[in-house]
């Protein structure tokens, strides 16, 4: 009896809040969805020790007809562990962020959640990402910073791009290969144009393409 009572309650507690909340999934009310394509530039790859430096947004229906679009730079705490790959990629540097009147983390975090409250209203928001854990990580760092939760944006499930090409027969694992196999404009790759935003672009970009192709099969 103990057995089966602790079971239950393991059960229980692994079961996603979001599945105890009363409201239609995306194939039932796909009217009550939209889509979030993130995309974050960051001084590093190691989420906690490295941090973000901008993050793009771009807002669609399930459809991927755009809604609207959001692009933030953010100020570290700690430029000083900058990697020099990740520089190299998105050319970050303190004192220029600052000209470009870079967010606090505090005020980023009130803009995200602004644009998205502004842009879904009640509406459930699924995020969608290409590097899908990586951006979530940085993300969950960041309102983890402020004592926050980026729960408080998106749903618990979170889309990731590359897998929907690969269940197409598209096996790439970068922007660049997938968007060339689909014919669409891949992002800037200099540094100084490559940017949450760029990348978030081209998330939707991809997205589309991969809705066409689809259809097509």
């Amino acid at each position: 009896m103990i057995k089966i009572r602790l079971w239950a309650v393991v059960c229980c507690l692994a079961v996603p809040v979001a599945l105890a909340q009363d409201f239609a999934w995306p194939n039932e009310d796909p009217d009550a969805w939209l889509l979030a394509f993130v995309d974050v530039e960051t001084t590093g790859l190691i989420p906690g020790h490295h941090e973000m430096i901008d993050i793009g947004i771009v807002m669609t229906d399930l459809s991927g007809n755009e809604l609207g679009e959001l692009f933030i730079r953010i100020q570290p705490e700690y430029p000083e562990r900058t990697d020099d790959g990740a520089r190299a990629v998105n050319a970050f540097d303190a004192d220029r962020w600052r000209e470009l009147q870079a967010l606090s983390k505090q005020q980023a975090i009130e803009r995200i959640l602004t644009f998205r409250n502004e842009i879904a209203g009640d509406k459930n928001v699924l995020m969608v990402a290409f590097n899908s854990h990586f951006d979530t990580a940085f993300l969950d760092h960041l309102f983890r910073s402020q004592e926050r939760s980026w729960r408080e944006l998106y749903h618990y499930f979170v889309l990731d791009l590359p897998s929907m090409a690969w269940s197409l027969g598209i096996r790439g694992l970068t922007g660049s290969n997938i968007s060339g196999k689909l014919g669409i404009e891949d992002e800037p790759h200099v540094a100084k144009l490559h940017t949450g935003i760029t990348g978030a672009r081209l998330n939707a970009r991809i997205y589309r393409a991969l809705l066409v192709r689809a259809e097509q099969e």
